[in-house]
């Protein structure tokens, strides 16, 4: 393994070499040519903008070929079955679109292809010195630097990009598959939470408030709270009283509790955090506290209970579309229908 590190190190060392010294001898070429221009300042310093910016456009079109492809991603090659995630290929998508419009319009204009390059060289020598030779030099200096940046821009994405995508995909998968060993062992809640979470490093939310980018010490103090639960000395008056706290920290642990043992939970208490939510990450964990209780509530509370989630589903500073607290608020109503509730009518998008 030391052995591979090391090859793959030097590989990569030898690769920022060949750049550095095709960049180099690109600049070189602009330095050497300048120097005999009228203002040989300005030609330079013309010229490494021009070298600049067209090594991000070919770096760019370099990014849009090289970005992978998902394994699988054709759903009508393999449908998803219930209870399956995918991974988000919007950016692929976007890349295979653009891929192909510039394919496209390429092989139409390809005619006059070289008659742009002349007009681009004649727009761009005077930047140069406007020599009777700075078309050609502005020609050949776009060329090579584009064709640098196409290639650094695929290469990049090819080794890094895929590379990436490959760990979050891998950290969604141990999640899922914690979170299917934790529903067999009967924590639903935790195998929630840890399905959303696995979900949000694959993109599907675009407001996290239970499951930030980055894990926080409130979040691992919630899942520490909530594996221990069951053994907690703690009674259902004594999570009561910390539901009625001032303190966020007290309140958050009353919903780890009751997330963790619903039999220390109060419907009362959870569903006030539900209607009236006082920050976005208590309200996420109200709601794995309401999913974790569904199946001991009665017919009135489990009616109550859907009330308040279409009502914050419907609310405009309510729960946010594409977001990881609307994703356990729709499991939570179709729980509901599964256990036997009487389905009303849900809102648009629900």
């Amino acid at each position: 393994m030391a052995g591979q590190l090391g090859l793959d190190g030097l590989a990569r060392r030898r690769q920022a070499v060949a750049v550095g010294t095709l960049i180099g001898l690109g600049f070189l070429g602009l330095l050497l040519y300048t120097t005999a221009a009228p203002h040989p300042v300005s030609a330079l310093g013309a010229g490494v903008m021009i070298s600049c910016a067209t090594t991000v456009v070919g770096a760019l079109i370099g990014f849009l070929f090289g970005i992978p492809h998902v394994l699988g991603s054709n759903a009508a090659a393999a449908p998803a079955q219930s209870g399956q995630y995918t991974a988000n290929t919007n950016l692929e998508q976007v890349s295979d679109w653009l891929t192909k419009l510039l394919l496209g319009v390429g092989l139409t204009q390809l005619g006059s292809l070289w008659h742009g390059a002349r007009q681009l060289g004649h727009s761009l020598s005077p930047a140069l010195g406007g020599r009777q030779d700075a078309t050609p030099f502005a020609v050949a200096l776009v060329l090579y630097f584009l064709i640098l940046g196409f290639l650094g821009g695929w290469l990049a994405t090819r080794l890094m990009l895929a590379g990436a995508l490959t760990r979050a995909d891998g950290d969604a998968l141990h999640l899922f598959t914690t979170a299917q060993e934790q529903q067999r062992q009967g924590d639903e809640v935790g195998a929630e939470d840890l399905r959303v979470q696995a979900m949000g490093r694959l993109g599907k939310f675009t407001a996290r408030a239970g499951t930030p980018a980055q894990p926080t010490a409130a979040a691992a103090q919630m899942a520490e709270i909530r594996a221990g639960a069951k053994n907690s000395p703690a009674g259902p008056d004594e999570v009561r009283g910390l539901f009625a706290s001032d303190d966020p920290g007290l309140r958050l642990q009353a919903l780890a509790l009751t997330q963790g043992n619903p039999l220390l939970g109060d419907f009362e208490s959870v569903l006030e955090y539900v209607e009236h939510p006082r920050s976005a990450f208590e309200h996420y964990h109200a709601l794995l506290a309401a999913r974790g209780m569904l199946n001991r509530l009665g017919r009135d509370q489990r009616m109550r209970l859907r009330n308040a989630v279409v009502n914050q589903l419907l609310a405009p500073d309510g729960i946010p579309d594409a977001s990881d607290r609307r994703w356990v608020a729709e499991r939570i109503l179709a729980k509901l229908d599964a256990i036997g509730q009487v389905p009303t009518p849900r809102p648009s998008g629900v």
